[in-house]
C-alpha cells in the first residue's frame, strides 16, 4: 500500500495533524448545525436567515474539504465519520424541532463563536511547525468571523 510521506518531522506532524483533524470535525459539525437550523427556522425573518444559513453550510463544507485534503497531502488520513464528529465537536447541541428566527441566530452565533475560538488556537499551534496549514486556518477564521459578525448583527 502506498503511504504519503510528510515533509514535516514526526513531532510537527503530530501537532499539525491534530489541528487539522480538530478543524475538520468542527467544520463538518458546523455545516450540519447550520443545515439543521436552516430546515427548522421560523419567524418573520425566515427567508433572510434561511438563505444566510446556507451560506454558512457552503462555507463550512468548502473549508472542510480543504482541511481534509491538506491532512491527506501530509500523509494523515482525515476522519469525517459521524461517530468522530459526534464525539469530538466543540459545538453544543442544537434544539430539536422548529427554531424561532431569533433563537436560530443565537444558535449560530454560539456555534460560530465556538469554532472560531478553537480555530484561533490552531492558528497559534501551527505557526512554527507548518505555516502552510496555519495559512489555511487563518483564511478559515477570517471567513467564519465575517459570518459571526453578520449573525450577531441580526439580533442587534
Amino acid at each position: 500500500m502506498y503511504v504519503v510521506k510528510s515533509p514535516l518531522s514526526d513531532t510537527d506532524l503530530k501537532t499539525v495533524s491534530e489541528a487539522l483533524q480538530g478543524a475538520l470535525v468542527d467544520l463538518v459539525d458546523l455545516s450540519l448545525v447550520a443545515k439543521q437550523v436552516h430546515w427548522n427556522v421560523i419567524g418573520p425573518r425566515f427567508r433572510s436567515i434561511h438563505l444566510q444559513l446556507d451560506e454558512v453550510v457552503e462555507l463550512a463544507r468548502r473549508h472542510s474539504d480543504t482541511v481534509a485534503e491538506r491532512a491527506s497531502a501530509l500523509g494523515v488520513p482525515p476522519d469525517g465519520r459521524a461517530v468522530t464528529i459526534a464525539q469530538r465537536s466543540g459545538i453544543g447541541a442544537v434544539p430539536q424541532g422548529w427554531v424561532k428566527d431569533t433563537d436560530a441566530v443565537g444558535t449560530l452565533v454560539s456555534a460560530l463563536g465556538a469554532v472560531i475560538a478553537r480555530m484561533r488556537e490552531r492558528v497559534q499551534a501551527t505557526a512554527q511547525p507548518d505555516p502552510v496549514s496555519q495559512d489555511i486556518f487563518i483564511g478559515i477564521t477570517a471567513d467564519l468571523e465575517k459570518h459571526h459578525w453578520m449573525f450577531q448583527a441580526e439580533n442587534g
